[in-house]
């Protein structure tokens, strides 16, 4: 349980969050936002007089017969969306080699993301899934909501520190029973992946972002120390002096992310790094600018 300190620790951060993404949205990113991420379709507004160059499929033939002269159906877009934050809370989640844990960047991400979404009408929901998935608010309004949704993402602790994207998949295809937007927020630590996916981004708006800090990517020269598996305990001495042996790490490291990165375009899912060294909203302008055209 918090104690009272780590509590109004918590909540300075959550409102140091909504300034700073309330100002990023307001300057620059909410425009991005709605160029990217449309409606589900189209509902129906009123009738009007037939013009030429009119789909011939828009003529409502009872009105038509009605007024005696063609008559069409005019729509606007269905602009609300349900927006899921998907966000990965496993023990990797906790590490941070400098400034910001990669929880703590996924909760700024989800942020930005939130309050543009606010912004443009749209609602707002969280899974937070680690092994399992642990807490789901279902998709409303409000900026106390995401604020909730904010807070959830830094505090909520997991029971075991392993990820099973998986699991947070189907769990997503099991309840969503409308079309929505999923931001899966993660490390992509996790086995298996391409089957999950593809399975979500069939069913769903999918886009991710890979929560990473540059330690992770390679060693540095540290001498020997011992490295602990933050989401199996499992510990090990490993001598970082070693250049065949920081090399070996490398490549590994390397492989792995190309891997996650061929799982997901092979399922069409747009996909952006997040560094905890780094801003992130540089890689989510690219991102949703990336997004908009494809769209």
């Amino acid at each position: 349980m918090l104690t009272d300190a780590q509590i109004e620790e918590m909540m300075a951060r959550v409102r140091k969050l909504e300034l700073k993404a309330r100002r990023l949205v307001r300057e620059s990113f909410s425009g991005e936002y709605r160029a990217s991420f449309r409606g589900q379709g189209l509902d129906f507004d009123d009738f009007r007089e037939y013009q030429h160059g009119d789909e011939v499929r828009f003529i409502d033939w009872n009105v038509t017969a009605r007024m005696s002269q063609p008559y069409v159906r005019k729509f606007h877009e269905e602009r609300e969306l349900a927006v899921v934050l998907a966000v990965d809370v496993s023990g990797s989640a906790d590490y941070g080699s400098q400034h910001l844990s990669k929880r703590e960047l996924a909760a700024e991400a989800a942020a930005i993301l939130g309050f543009s979404a606010l912004q443009n009408g749209d609602k707002v929901g969280l899974l937070a899934f680690a092994e399992t998935p642990l807490l789901f608010v279902p998709p409303a309004k409000g900026t106390r909501h995401l604020l909730r949704l904010v807070r959830e993402i830094l505090t909520v602790k997991p029971p075991r520190g392993g990820t099973s994207v998986k699991e947070a998949c189907d769990f997503l295809v099991r309840t969503l029973r409308r079309r929505a937007l999923v931001v899966m927020i993660s490390d992509f630590h996790s086995d298996p992946l391409d089957r999950p996916l593809g399975k979500l981004a069939r069913k769903h708006e999918t886009i991710a972002l890979r929560v990473s800090d540059p330690l992770e990517a390679s060693l540095p020269k540290a001498g020997r120390v011992i490295m602990v598996d933050p989401e199996t305990g499992f510990e090990t001495l490993v001598n970082t002096s070693n250049p065949n042996l920081r090399m070996a790490y490398q490549k590994l490291t390397g492989r792995q992310r190309e891997g996650i990165c061929a799982t997901l375009k092979r399922h069409a899912i747009d996909s952006a790094k997040l560094l905890t060294t780094a801003d992130p909203l540089p890689a989510l302008h690219s991102l949703l600018k990336r997004h908009g055209r494809k769209k």
